[in-house]
């Protein structure tokens, strides 16, 4: 028994030992036959840049005799024309270039004189004149008729210092309404605007300009001074002109208002009203500023637009901010009278401009004496357009807006004095 259990382990450990071998044999090594190279040979790069520089001669010439083609085509296009027009290609270059050379000039002569012509309203600006008047309060006006008058006297005192394009803003009231009053929100859009304020109110502003050019009006005093009808034709200076409105588009709400002189047409005044930045008004504004002429006036009256940047860009009309440049604000159309209203903290304000003065700015605030009164208070002055944040300013700094309007409200209900 001892024997057979002795045999067992002999043959256990024989079998343990031929599987030990075999599973921790070392690896055997490959031949370099089987090695793979990892880059290529000096056969097979230069093969592969032969065909590459190869395949760029191939492009090039193709681009050669593309752009070979495309020269002989133009060539044969200006041919063509230059038969059908009767004259040579030289001709045809020379005027090509002398085009050329003739816009430049008018692009430096158009830059001198808006040079010219900024230099000469700053002149005037820093005049002794201009300083002793530009401090100056101009009053908040109440209503349409006295926003008329305001209007007229600010766009005369500009037409007199030789602004002949002038751009007006008014504050667009309807019938009955004040400029104390909440604005419309014109539900109607443009064509309820120009029907209820924008025609009416710009029908009695021209009623109430007397602009006569200057070379026209200098003529007729002398003969009439050397005449005895010198009364009468003062009369006829100051009588009220014949106003007349064209439509240009209806559904724009936009028109054309002439106001013709009683004296003579040397007084005639338009108006275009609402333009906006439609091309088709920059052709508009061109054409009836060549009729009108150097002399008489022309005014905007409430354009829809604030500067040249008002353009952007347009797929339609890619040169649309380069024409407004050149129709509008190159030829002047200077801001004269402007009457803006806005909401700054919650309070009613008014941004008031009258040619020559400085900017003044007003807030209205509720009259403690009178039942639904507003009163403008006076804020300040500003040489530029004033902005919100510059009219909140001016409010945290006066007391009498230290509430704001609905806690004054409150105050007045529970019988507080609200100062």
């Amino acid at each position: 028994m001892m024997q057979v259990f002795v045999y067992i382990l002999v043959v256990t450990a024989v079998v343990l030992s031929g599987r030990s071998s075999t599973a921790f044999s070392p690896p055997t090594r490959r031949s370099s036959s089987t090695l793979r190279h990892p880059f290529p040979s000096s056969a097979s790069s230069s093969s592969s840049s032969s065909s590459s520089s190869s395949s760029l001669l191939r492009m090039s010439t193709g681009a050669n005799e593309e752009v070979r083609k495309l020269l002989a085509k133009a060539r044969a296009l200006r041919e063509e024309a230059a038969l059908m027009s009767g004259k040579s290609i030289e001709e045809m270059e020379r005027e090509r270039w002398a085009e050329k050379e003739l816009g430049r000039e008018r692009l430096a002569a158009t830059e001198a004189a808006r040079r010219e012509r900024e230099a000469d309203v700053a002149s005037r600006r820093t005049s002794s004149s201009y300083g002793m008047n530009e401090a100056r309060l101009v009053p908040a006006p109440d209503d349409a008729p006295s926003q008329a008058r305001q209007a007229a006297s600010a766009v005369e005192r500009a037409y007199a210092d030789g602004l002949v394009r002038q751009t007006v803003r008014l504050a667009l009231l309807g019938e009955g309404e004040g400029v104390h009053d909440e604005p419309n929100e014109w539900p109607g859009g443009a064509r309820q605007m120009y029907r209820e304020a924008g025609r009416p109110m710009t029908e009695s502003l021209l009623r109430e300009i007397r602009a006569y050019a200057a070379d026209a009006s200098s003529s007729s005093s002398s003969s009439s001074s050397s005449s005895s009808s010198s009364p009468s034709s003062d009369v006829s200076n100051r009588a009220p002109p014949e106003v007349t409105a064209e439509d240009i588009l209806d559904f724009d709400g936009s028109a054309v208002i002439t106001a013709r002189a009683a004296a003579g047409s040397h007084g005639d005044v338009k108006a275009i009203v609402f333009p906006n930045t439609d091309t088709k008004y920059l052709g508009d504004i061109e054409t009836i500023s060549r009729e009108v002429g150097p002399d008489r006036l022309l005014l905007l009256v409430n354009p829809f637009w604030k500067d040249v940047e008002s353009w952007g860009f347009n797929i339609l009309a890619p040169n649309g901010k380069r024409r407004a440049k050149e129709v509008i604000f190159d030829e002047g159309y200077d801001v004269t009278y402007a009457a803006l209203r806005f909401s700054a903290r919650g309070e009613d304000c008014l941004a008031l401009k009258s040619y020559p003065y400085d900017w003044q700015l007003y807030a209205y605030r509720e009259d403690p004496r009178w039942f639904n009164r507003k009163v403008p208070i006076w804020l300040g002055s500003s040489k530029d357009e004033p902005s919100y944040s510059q009219f909140s300013e001016l409010l945290n700094g006066r007391p009498e807006f230290k509430m704001n309007k609905n806690m004054r409200q409150m105050q007045r209900m529970m019988g507080n004095d609200d100062q």
